[in-house]
C-alpha cells in the first residue's frame, strides 16, 4: 500500500482500547489522521457466580464436541481460563473460530488445528461450515462475552445440538458527554466513522443523537451487511461494508473509500 493512500482522511476509531493500537498504527502509516475514542471497554468477569459458572463448564470441556470462539477477546479471556485447567487442549473437541485473526489467536493459544469459514466473519458464515450441519445431540460451547446475538446458539439448537455459553468477559459502555464527544469529532476534522459491532454502532448513534446532520454526512465503515442495514435504519446515509471486523478489512475499506473520493 502506498504510504499516502489514505491522505485526506481523518478516521474515528471506536474499538475497545485493547484493540486500538494496531489499527491506529496501520491507518496512520497509510497517511490518514486518527481520533481514537473507544465506546466499549472489555473487562474480566467481576462476578463470583459468573466466574464459577465459566470454571465449571471448562472443567467439563472434554465432554463437548466443539468449542466456538466468536472473537479475539473470547480467545484471550476464555483461553486464559482454559489453559489454567487444560494445559493440553482436550482431544476430540473441534475448535472453531469466527475469522482468520481469531483463528490465528486460537491456534497460538491452544497449539491445535482450528476450523474457520473459507470466507466471511459472521455467525451466518460459521453456520455454513459443514462441521456444524449434522450436530444432533452434540454438545457445543460458544465462548463469548456476557450478552450478544443469539442467532448462532438458536440455530445450532434448532439443528439438534446441546449448546452452552462460556461467557468469559464483560463489555461495558464508556461514558462520554454527548456535546463534548461531538466537539472532539469536529475539532479533529473527522470525516470517516468506524464501528466494529452492532453494539458499538448503537453507542455511537446515541452519542450523535443531537447532531443527526453530522451522522448523515460522514462516511461510516461497518464490519458486515447486518450492521450496515442497522446503520441505514438508524439514519446513516454513507455506509460502507468492510466485509469483516479485522484490521485488514477495515484498512482495505478505507483505501477503497479514499479512491472513490478522489
Amino acid at each position: 500500500m502506498n504510504p499516502k493512500t489514505l491522505s485526506g482522511l481523518t478516521v474515528l476509531i471506536t474499538r475497545p482500547s485493547n484493540q486500538i493500537d494496531s489499527m491506529q498504527r496501520a491507518i496512520e502509516s497509510a497517511g490518514a489522521e486518527v481520533l481514537s475514542l473507544p465506546l466499549i471497554e472489555i473487562k474480566a468477569l467481576d462476578n463470583e457466580r459468573a466466574t464459577q459458572d465459566l470454571k465449571d463448564k471448562i472443567l467439563q470441556l472434554d465432554s463437548y464436541q466443539a468449542l466456538i470462539f466468536v472473537s479475539n477477546n473470547a480467545v484471550s479471556y476464555g483461553g486464559e481460563v482454559i489453559n489454567n485447567y487444560w494445559p493440553q487442549f482436550p482431544i476430540g473437541v473441534d475448535v472453531i473460530a469466527i475469522g482468520p485473526t481469531t483463528a490465528k489467536a486460537a491456534r497460538e493459544r491452544f497449539d491445535c488445528d482450528v476450523i474457520q469459514p473459507s470466507s466471511g466473519m459472521t455467525s451466518e458464515d460459521i453456520l455454513r461450515l459443514s462441521e456444524l450441519h449434522d450436530v444432533s445431540r452434540k454438545k457445543i460451547g460458544i465462548v463469548r462475552g456476557q450478552g450478544g446475538r443469539e442467532l448462532l446458539a438458536d440455530t445450532l439448537r434448532e439443528r439438534g445440538a446441546i449448546v452452552d455459553y462460556f461467557e468469559a468477559y464483560i463489555r461495558a459502555p464508556i461514558d462520554y458527554e454527548r456535546v463534548a464527544f461531538c466537539q472532539k469529532l469536529q475539532s479533529a476534522g473527522v470525516n470517516v466513522l468506524t464501528v466494529s459491532s452492532g453494539e458499538s454502532l448503537d453507542r455511537l448513534t446515541d452519542l450523535l443523537a443531537d447532531n443527526r446532520e453530522m451522522m448523515q454526512q460522514l462516511s461510516l465503515i461497518v464490519p458486515s451487511q447486518r450492521v450496515g442495514e442497522q446503520a441505514a435504519g438508524a439514519g446513516y446515509e454513507q455506509v460502507h461494508n468492510a466485509g469483516g471486523a479485522d484490521l485488514l478489512s477495515f484498512v482495505s475499506a478505507l483505501d477503497e473509500l479514499s479512491i472513490n473520493q478522489e
